[in-house]
């Protein structure tokens, strides 16, 4: 299309990712909402990835023929590894043994990029041979703990649908990632790489929408913590804005406003209970109460 190599699948998600960031980027602004940075920072990123994967390379592009592949292979990349820190910070997935930290990760990728790809590419002088040696040893890496993070989420407790909603798509976004080296060994058919890499976007965007839906399923028991109010007729900001809570502490404060224990909450949403206790000091500090204990008689009294 346009005289470039894009197909018209990848143009397609680039249309379709950009009005999906310019409308939470929208709507975040208009609700003063800091919760959604990180989400619009991802779709950025794969608005980035569609259109450096699609246009490039190019024939008329200034530089060395290598340099496109270093934008686009890069950009790639970089959005694996941040879709992994995602589910990590909003999730609380651990695709990745605790050891491997995302530094380590981007690392690990980066050197693995200039040894394995660049440098065999500057030997040989053959991209397909580059592309190998760069990609089928990490398509390994990448199976191994795709199958460790499989396993671990393997005894996810099914009572939860909504939890169970969010594993699943956490696991198909993974899984993209994972085939990703498998993709480009096979060769350039981007109606095929775009629409799995692409997956994990939509995967995430329906994950974020089942989370909205969530907190409006539990609103009553959170209108002591939202403070829905209303001045001279007119609905007012929630508190919950002010309060600054974050949407994964709005989960945890839901559960927590049903009674539920911190081992239950970790049961429920499959994330250690230390992890649970860390979200649930944050929202005591920002509640501006010292224990669960204040937090439900401040919130539950709807004082």
């Amino acid at each position: 299309m346009f005289g470039t190599s894009i197909h018209w699948t990848t143009f397609f998600y680039l249309l379709i990712d950009t009005f999906i960031v310019l409308y939470a980027a929208i709507q975040s602004l208009r609700l003063k909402l800091s919760g959604f940075r990180r989400y619009i920072v991802l779709g950025i990123l794969f608005i980035i990835y569609n259109a450096t994967g699609g246009f490039l390379p190019m024939d008329n592009f200034p530089g060395p023929f290598i340099l496109q592949y270093v934008i686009t292979y890069g950009t790639a990349i970089t959005l694996c590894i941040y879709i992994v820190y995602y589910l990590y910070k909003e999730y609380d997935f651990a695709i990745f043994e605790m050891y491997w930290s995302i530094t380590n990760i981007s690392l690990l990728l980066g050197l693995g990029f200039i040894i394995l790809f660049l440098a065999p590419y500057f030997i040989t002088g053959s991209l397909d041979k580059a592309r190998a040696y760069f990609t089928i040893p990490f398509a390994l890496i990448g199976f191994y703990f795709l199958g460790s993070f499989c396993q671990r989420i393997s005894h996810f407790p099914k009572s939860n649908s909504f939890a169970l909603r969010r594993c699943r798509l956490s696991i198909l976004s993974a899984g993209c990632i994972v085939l990703l080296p498998i993709l480009t060994v096979i060769g350039d058919y981007q109606w095929l790489t775009f629409t799995v890499m692409n997956f994990p976007f939509y995967a995430i965007t329906a994950i974020e929408v089942d989370r909205y839906l969530y907190v409006l399923e539990n609103k009553n028991k959170m209108l002591g913590v939202i403070a829905f109010y209303e001045n001279k007729g007119k609905l007012l900001e929630p508190k919950l804005l002010h309060k600054n809570l974050t949407r994964r502490e709005i989960e945890i404060a839901v559960s927590m406003l049903s009674n539920q224990t911190y081992k239950q909450i970790s049961e429920t949403f499959f994330i250690a209970e230390r992890t649970v206790s860390k979200h649930a000091s944050n929202i005591f500090k920002k509640t501006g109460v010292k224990n669960k204990t204040g937090f439900l008689a401040k919130f539950k009294s709807g004082k």
